[in-house]
């Protein structure tokens, strides 16, 4: 390992939006570290990311784990000079609250709120020391509304986007950028394209492919836009979302989370 090169760290990267955020990043020739759920074949990520000539590292993590959170970032800290982080790693679903399983909401707020907090406040001294780097944090549009049957889903994914703007502002006099990218619904697995098809026609509105939000997020993270929407009808979904009165937006995206559960 050597401290002269500069690589990117990409959280939840064996599979999905991750994946396909750290094989855009090698394509454009940066160095990548992938951390993963152990188990999750992280080594054949890797091996893609490698066709394209660019060092690739790997790191198998459960980020519900405090003490392993810490074991990664110190792991890193000690051998790599970092300039991009992606704060990927998440996890949804759709459930009924007072039936859900409490590992089921813990799991939750602790891979989507703490670990990515965490994660980003023992990278950054990294991150700082170099001449211009990046943070990009993936939040959702499920943001824009509290939503029944996504209750904590919606509110832990408002938190990133909350979080992300308000580090970009502290951040604004430093060599660290902050984004946050909120993409529409995108058929990355089976488990997913089953609940979107389940929602009807506002689980579609939105709907992108994986691999244009992947390209279109890094692009514009190098363009330093600290907010990100991807495809142009998600921007319509936004400004109709606005338009809103919050109860009626709140009962139509319940109404569409409902079908997931039925």
């Amino acid at each position: 390992m050597t401290k002269n090169n500069k690589y990117a760290l990409v959280t939840g990267s064996s599979k999905g939006f991750g994946k396909l955020l750290a094989l855009e990043l090698s394509r454009r020739k940066i160095n990548v570290i992938l951390v993963a759920l152990p188990g999750e074949n992280i080594e054949e990520t890797a091996a893609e990311c490698k066709q394209y000539g660019v060092d690739t590292q790997t790191y198998e993590a459960d980020l519900t784990n405090r003490d392993e959170l810490l074991k990664m970032t110190t792991w890193v800290n000690d051998n790599f000079n970092i300039n991009i982080l992606i704060n990927n790693a998440g996890t949804g679903g759709t459930q009924t609250f007072h039936k859900s399983d409490l590992q089921y909401i813990e799991n939750l707020i602790q891979i989507n709120v703490t670990a990515t907090s965490i994660i980003t406040h023992q990278l950054l001294p990294n991150l700082l020391k170099q001449e211009q780097s990046y943070i990009l944090n993936v939040s959702s549009m499920a943001s824009f509304s509290p939503i029944g049957y996504k209750t904590v889903y919606s509110a832990t994914k408002r938190y990133i986007q909350h979080f992300s703007r308000a580090l970009c502002h502290e951040l604004k006099d430093t060599s660290v950028f902050v984004s946050v990218v909120l993409p529409g619904p995108m058929k990355t697995n089976s488990e997913i394209t089953k609940r979107i098809n389940k929602q009807g026609i506002l689980g579609k509105l939105g709907l992108i492919t994986p691999e244009r939000a992947a390209r279109v997020s890094i692009r514009r993270l190098f363009k330093k836009r600290p907010y990100i929407l991807v495809g142009r009808r998600n921007y319509i979904n936004k400004f109709l979302l606005a338009l809103l009165p919050p109860k009626i937006r709140m009962h139509l995206m319940t109404k569409a989370a409902k079908r997931e559960v039925s």
